[in-house]
C-alpha cells in the first residue's frame, strides 16, 4: 500500500489500539516527526503512531502487516542519511512516549530502558548512580537510545568503549507481524545459540522495531582531563595517537582531530566558540583521558604530552585546568559539526578507512572536488582514533543539485581505499546507491534474505539500505 489514501478500517483499528493520545492526524503532526535533520525530505504522513508500550507496538504492527501498510520507525530524527523521515504513503511510528528507565542494577552494572529515552537522560541517570554510560554524541539531548541502537551509533569515545552494540547486553524488538522477541537479559556471557540482538542493532528499523534494551554501565571515572594540541603533519598525528595509546593505555577515551580547513570554518562562522590555539597549525587534536586517580592521572597526561612536545610530535598544546575548560575544548570539537549553520548549506559525510590512508584521502578528495568545482569549501574532522572521519562540503551555488555527483566522487575514493561509506550513521536512503562500494554482492544478497525472512511484506522502512 503506497498510496496516500489510508484504509479506513486500518485507521479505526489503530485508533482503538492507541487511543486519543497515541494517534495524531495530518495537520496536527509537528514537523519534528517527519522532517529529517538534513532537511532533504519533508513528507507529512497521514498518521503519527505514538504507542505507550511494547504491547501497543505489537498490536499496531500486526494490523499494519495485515493491511500491508508501510511504517517508518523513528527516534529523535537526528540521523544524516534520511532513514527515519517517512516517504509518501508511509505512517510514522514514534517511540517518543516510551521514555521509562525501568531499572538501574548497580550489581550487574546495567540499565534497562525503553527505546524513547534520550541519550542525555541515560547519561545523567547513570551519573546520579556514580556510573557512566559512555556513548556520547553531539545530538545527545535529542537523539534517543532506540535510534542509537538501530544505527549502531558511535560517537566520541569508541576508541575506549566501542560502539553502541558493544554497550548493549540485550534488546527487545517487535517484528513486522507483531511478534515480540524478548532478548532482554543482563548476562555478560550468553552463548545459547545465535545472538539475535545483533540482527536488530544497526539494522535501521528494517528488520524490527527495538522497544527496550539492557545497557552496560561502567564505573564512573573520577578524573577527566582534556588537552588540545596543534600538530604540523598527519604523520605526526598518527605517531601522536600511538604515543598516547602506549603511555595513557586504557585512560585514553578520545582522540579527535580537526583538519585546518575545519578549524578555519569554526573561526569564521562560530565566533561564540573560544579557540584554544591560534589558527596556524595544519591539524588540531583533542585528547581526553579519564581515570580513577585525579592527581596522578593529570600528571600522567602532562608527562605524556611533554614527551610528545620534546619528540616534535606536537607544536603547541593547552591542557584544561577545570571542568569548564574541559567543556570549552569539547565545544570546539562539537562546533565542527555545527559550521553548517553559519557557512550555508553543506553536505555531510561519515566514512571510515585505515588511519594510514586518511591523509591521502583528505587531500585527494579536496583535489577531485576543486577540479570539478573550483570554489569548493571543505571541512574534514573526526574520531581518527577509531578510523572514522567526517566531511562537510559546499561546492558553490549548485551544491544541492550536485549532491549525487559529490557522493560519487567521495565514495569512489572510499572504494579505491577499501574503506566504508558509512562509519556510524547507517545507509538509509542517501547512501543505498553506493552500498556495493563497501559490501560484496554475496553480503548484500544475504542481507536481502534476512529482510525478506523477517519482513516478508516489506512494511518496515521500505526502500532503506537496499
Amino acid at each position: 500500500m503506497n498510496s496516500t489514501v489510508l484504509n479506513s478500517e486500518l485507521k479505526a483499528r489503530l485508533a482503538t489500539i492507541l487511543g486519543p493520545s497515541g494517534l495524531v492526524e495530518g495537520g496536527q503532526i509537528e514537523s519534528r516527526n517527519y522532517r529529517d535533520w538534513m532537511g532533504s525530505r519533508s513528507e507529512r504522513p497521514a498518521l503519527l503512531l505514538r504507542p505507550a508500550n511494547t504491547g501497543e507496538v505489537s498490536q499496531l504492527l500486526q494490523a499494519c502487516h495485515e493491511f500491508r501498510q508501510p511504517i517508518t520507525p523513528q527516534g529523535g530524527l537526528t540521523g544524516l542519511v534520511s532513514a527515519a523521515a517517512p516517504l509518501q504513503g508511509e505512517l510514522a511510528l514514534s517511540l517518543e512516549r516510551m521514555k521509562k528507565i525501568e531499572e538501574i542494577d548497580r550489581f550487574t552494572s546495567t540499565m534497562t530502558v525503553e527505546a524513547g529515552v534520550e541519550l542525555q537522560t541515560i547519561q545523567e541517570q547513570a551519573e546520579a548512580q556514580g556510573m557512566l554510560f559512555p556513548l556520547d554524541l553531539g545530538a545527545r539531548g535529542s537523539c534517543t537510545i532506540g535510534g542509537n541502537l538501530s544505527t549502531n551509533a558511535g560517537g566520541n569515545r569508541v576508541i575506549r568503549y566501542g560502539m553502541t552494540r558493544a554497550l548493549t547486553l540485550g534488546v527487545e524488538a517487535v517484528l513486522a507481524d507483531g511478534t515480540v522477541i524478548n532478548g532482554l537479559n543482563k548476562l555478560r556471557k550468553n552463548n545459547s545459540g545465535y545472538d539475535l540482538n545483533q540482527l536488530f542493532i544497526g539494522s535501521e528499523g528494517t528488520l524490527g522495531v527495538i522497544t527496550r534494551a539492557v545497557l552496560k554501565l561502567m564505573p564512573k571515572p573520577t578524573s577527566q582531563t582534556v588537552a588540545f594540541c596543534g600538530v604540523g603533519s598527519f604523520d605526526q598525528v598518527a605517531e601522536l595517537l600511538l604515543h598516547c595509546q602506549q603511555h595513557l593505555g586504557g585512560n585514553l577515551t578520545a582522540f579527535e582531530v580537526l583538519w585546518d580547513n575545519t578549524y578555519q570554518l569554526i573561526a569564521q562562522h562560530l565566533p561564540e566558540i573560544h579557540l584554544p590555539l591560534p589558527a596556524q597549525h595544519e591539524f588540531y587534536v583533542l585528547i581526553e583521558a579519564m581515570g580513577s586517580e585525579p592527581a596522578r592521572d593529570r600528571e600522567h597526561l602532562d608527562q605524556t604530552l611533554s614527551q610528545a612536545l620534546e619528540a616534535g610530535l606536537v607544536s603547541d598544546c593547552v591542557i584544561a585546568e577545570s571542568e569548564k575548560q574541559n567543556e570549552g575544548i569539547w565545544r570546539v570539537r562539537d562546533g565542527a559539526a555545527e559550521v553548517i549553520r553559519g557557512a550555508g548549506f553543506m553536505h555531510a559525510y561519515d566514512v571510515s578507512l585505515a588511519i594510514g590512508d586518511m591523509d591521502h584521502f583528505a587531500a585527494e578528495v579536496a583535489a577531485r572536488l576543486t577540479r570539478q568545482w573550483p570554489d569548493t569549501v571543505l571541512g574534514v574532522f573526526g574520531h581518527v582514533g577509531d578510523g572514522n572521519i567526517h566531511l562537510v562540503v559546499n561546492v558553490g551555488p549548485e551544491t544541492r543539485q550536485a549532491h549525487g555527483r559529490i557522493d560519487s566522487i567521495i565514495y569512489q575514493l572510499i572504494q579505491e581505499l577499501n574503506g566504508s561509506i558509512s562509519a556510524e550513521h547507517g545507509i538509509g536512503l542517501m547512501k543505498k546507491p553506493f552500498l556495493g562500494y563497501s559490501r560484496s554482492e554475496a553480503e548484500i544478497a544475504l542481507m536481502r534474505r534476512l529482510k525478506d525472512s523477517l519482513d516478508p511484506r516489506g512494511i518496515l522502512s521500505p526502500g532503506r539500505i537496499f
